[in-house]
């Protein structure tokens, strides 16, 4: 096994980076930014240079893994093209690179509540709006796929709250740490009640811990 991280300087791509190098699985980082990158990640990441809205960079990047995990987003700006470009047309550049390369598995994290086209995320550039498209797109690509569309995001990594796992379009409020987005990602590559779902997840105080197996294999 071998996986190419998008987004990988992100703040859940650089966790991802983390979790795959705890559970010591080989990995590429797709980054811009060679030298910015080696400023955020361990110096012993294989870092390939390439961007998701340059198809031609993504076939050198992707060459020699077998699976790949997307943790890209549009970053909050005035350019009302962001999400449309990173959120949906990367996505469909990296599937079609996943597609070529024959890779096992594409895990995408996108988010909570894009079948809410009135949700106030959306005055963010319809962002819920395109994440959702980039959801339909994996899913009609063919590849094996598992989508993860986590609650509000939070960096603490001390965040000792309980993972909730349910199925699509159940879960509409609550916050999970990106660790636990970050863990439920690389665990969904090694357990096969992960794959061709959508797994929404948020962490709360009052629920009881339970294995990531568990866990997938409850979302129908």
């Amino acid at each position: 096994m071998q996986v190419l991280v998008a987004g990988a300087t992100g703040e859940t791509g650089r966790r991802v980076v983390t979790h795959l190098k705890k559970r010591q699985i080989p990995l590429k980082a797709l980054v811009r930014d060679e030298q910015a990158a080696r400023e955020i990640l361990p110096e012993d990441v294989e870092l390939v240079v390439g961007d998701v809205l340059k198809p031609a960079s993504l076939t050198a990047a992707i060459a020699g893994c077998t699976h790949l995990i997307c943790a890209t987003g549009a970053k909050p700006s005035l350019d009302p093209t962001g999400p449309y470009q990173v959120d949906y047309v990367g996505t469909q550049n990296l599937a079609a690179a996943a597609k070529a390369a024959n890779i096992e598995q594409f895990v995408l994290v996108s988010s909570l509540c894009v079948s809410r086209f009135f949700h106030p995320l959306n005055l963010f550039w319809l962002v819920l709006w395109w994440k959702q498209q980039a959801e339909k797109h994996l899913m009609a690509s063919g590849l094996t796929y598992t989508i993860v569309r986590p609650g509000g995001l939070k960096n603490d990594d001390s965040d000792g709250r309980s993972l909730v796992m349910a199925p699509a379009d159940t879960l509409f409020e609550g916050s999970v740490p990106r660790f636990k987005v970050a863990e439920t990602c690389v665990e969904a590559l090694f357990n096969p009640s992960a794959q061709n779902k959508i797994i929404e997840i948020v962490a709360q105080e009052e629920a009881t811990a339970q294995p990531y197996e568990e866990l997938f294999a409850s979302v129908a």
